[in-house]
């Protein structure tokens, strides 16, 4: 299956040269005056994981419903897909201007909204979903968080940035109390979800813990007997949530309100696509991520009754509010739409 694992591969190092071009090239724009972000009407760039929490977007890009929107609005819309790993690198890649739309979980959402607050007032477009996560472990000993020892290594997408690492977070200050909230920051480490999810399959490494998302949750479980479920998300956040979710800069979105309302609408009709047709979906998971995942596997997962594929946000604000009181976030959301744009499509979120 896995026969060689090498959880800490190139693509993390990628991930982070990549980002750090981005960095660079942004800088250099701004030394000759020119803002990288600029461009009309009809293009968008967007950024996205690994995952099929991601599903929306590989829908919406494999049936072009983002194009279709467009010609609605009498535009013909070029979209560009960037696939990057963990919210940092997604962060960077849409500060620098080299992204339109980025695609991250709740807490690097909130992270950005609370830096560029007043500035650049990056705010959430749209959910992914509801989705619960699990934090799975291939250490027999290890039943609860409390369970986990020196000797053991979390992946998560991103340290301390991530919304797998944000929950991990919230679920320690739950056991321990507030002032305790990073008692397992030391033990996480950033993996891309496919490495974590062969070291944990394959065991023999440090990493005995990764806090992933769908399928590869589901493939560690399946693919390991000693893998088992440590942490469910919803079990946090108190009840189903939009734990990975869009967002852009108020620039972006001022500036280009056609091209903004295409995308919003193809993600819509998305939705739509997945919950009438989940077999398709599935194939269009496989198609666009090249994925070597089973198919029944895909399948019980959009078809899973926890899992809700809509693009408005549920359930976001009790992380919102931990992070404001641990002092992840300097300013204090007095409500989900303190941190998402005003749209109607997300009017019924949370």
């Amino acid at each position: 299956m896995l026969s060689t694992v090498r959880p800490f591969s190139g693509r993390r190092v990628a991930a982070r040269r990549f980002a750090a071009a981005l960095l660079a090239v942004s800088t250099l724009a701004a030394g000759l005056g020119v803002a990288p972000d600029a461009h009309a009407e009809g293009t968008i760039r967007v950024a996205e994981q690994f995952g099929i929490v991601y599903l929306l977007l590989n829908v919406a890009r494999d049936q072009q419903l983002i194009e279709k929107e467009g010609r609605k609005e009498g535009l013909d819309i070029k979209v560009d897909w960037v696939k990057l790993s963990g919210g940092s690198a997604v962060n960077d890649a849409l500060l620098s201007g080299s992204v339109d739309i980025a695609g991250a979980g709740v807490g690097p959402l909130l992270t950005i909204w609370d830096r560029t607050h007043g500035r650049q007032n990056v705010k959430g477009v749209a959910s992914l979903g509801n989705l619960p996560y699990y934090l799975v472990s291939n250490n027999p000993n290890v039943k609860t968080i409390a369970d986990f020892t020196d000797k053991d290594r979390i992946a998560l997408p991103a340290v301390s940035v991530s919304v797998q690492s944000r929950v991990l977070q919230f679920a320690a200050a739950k056991r321990w109390g507030d002032k305790e909230y990073d008692r397992l920051d030391k033990l996480t480490v950033a993996v891309p979800h496919p490495d974590a999810t062969a070291a944990i399959i394959a065991g023999g490494t440090e990493i005995t813990g990764h806090f992933g998302n769908p399928p590869f949750q589901e493939q560690e479980l399946a693919g390991n007997p000693k893998a088992h479920i440590v942490l469910n998300s919803y079990d946090v956040l108190g009840g189903p949530s939009s734990a990975t979710v869009l967002y852009a800069t108020e620039k972006f979105r001022n500036e280009n309100p056609k091209t903004y309302r295409a995308f919003v609408n193809g993600l819509a009709d998305a939705a739509s696509f997945i919950a009438a047709n989940p077999e398709a979906a599935a194939d269009i998971y496989i198609r666009v991520n090249q994925a070597k995942t089973d198919r029944n596997l895909l399948l019980s997962v959009i078809r899973n009754p926890q899992v809700q594929f809509k693009v408005a946000p549920q359930n976001t604000y009790p992380l919102a509010q931990f992070m404001y009181r641990v002092g992840a976030i300097r300013n204090e959301p007095k409500s989900w739409k303190d941190y998402f744009f005003d749209d109607p499509a997300t009017a019924s979120g949370s």
